[in-house]
């Protein structure tokens, strides 16, 4: 495994390594001992998998506040989508900036996105998949748990440019129960470098 790329001062693309043969590949999604020698603070309590059955289909930005926010380790295991990420962190000088990076099945990448970062995924396939791990449990109550409305920096997400002709396919709360900008989402409190 190892640093292929890194966004905002604190995204990081790992490349895993593929043994392939004649029977098929064998490769290592996740080891300790490899996100300790990246020098990388991560340690998972939970793993989830998420399945969209349509292009266009949104999912997110949404973060967690306090003892409850979470850093992720996201990877396809089926089809591509866009992993997406802004910046939360009050003081950084990327704050309230996103980057868009794409993943597909076949690329042998995981994303990692720290605590101060809202997520979120934008499905480019249909029967599209994928599993990320985060570092706490999940908490919906309102004081722990927001989001970002994936509209509020069209200059970043252009989702014309990046889904054509595409009709994009949300929650009801992502579509409208998120803050539009990172001010109004944080109100300055969410997280400090």
């Amino acid at each position: 495994m190892k640093i292929a790329a890194e966004y905002l001062n604190a995204v990081k693309v790992l490349s895993l390594d593929r043994h392939s043969d004649d029977r098929g590949f064998f490769m290592e999604i996740y080891s300790q001992d490899e996100m300790d020698r990246l020098g990388i603070d991560f340690h998972p309590v939970q793993d989830n998998r998420a399945y969209s059955l349509k292009r266009g289909t949104i999912r997110g930005l949404h973060f967690q506040r306090g003892e409850y926010a979470q850093a992720k380790l996201i990877h396809c295991t089926a089809g591509s989508f866009y992993n997406l990420a802004a910046d939360l962190r009050i003081g950084s000088p990327t704050y309230g900036q996103t980057v868009c990076i794409r993943l597909t099945e076949k690329d042998d990448l995981l994303v990692y996105i720290p605590k101060g970062f809202a997520h979120g995924v934008a499905i480019i396939e249909d029967d599209t998949e994928y599993t990320y791990k985060v570092d706490a449990p999940y908490n919906g109550d309102p004081g722990y748990s927001g989001g970002l409305s994936v509209f509020y920096d069209p200059g970043q997400l252009n989702w014309d440019e990046l889904l054509p002709d595409t009709e994009l396919i949300l929650s009801g709360k992502d579509r409208t129960g998120l803050s539009p900008s990172p001010e109004e989402a944080y109100s300055g409190i969410y997280y400090e470098e």
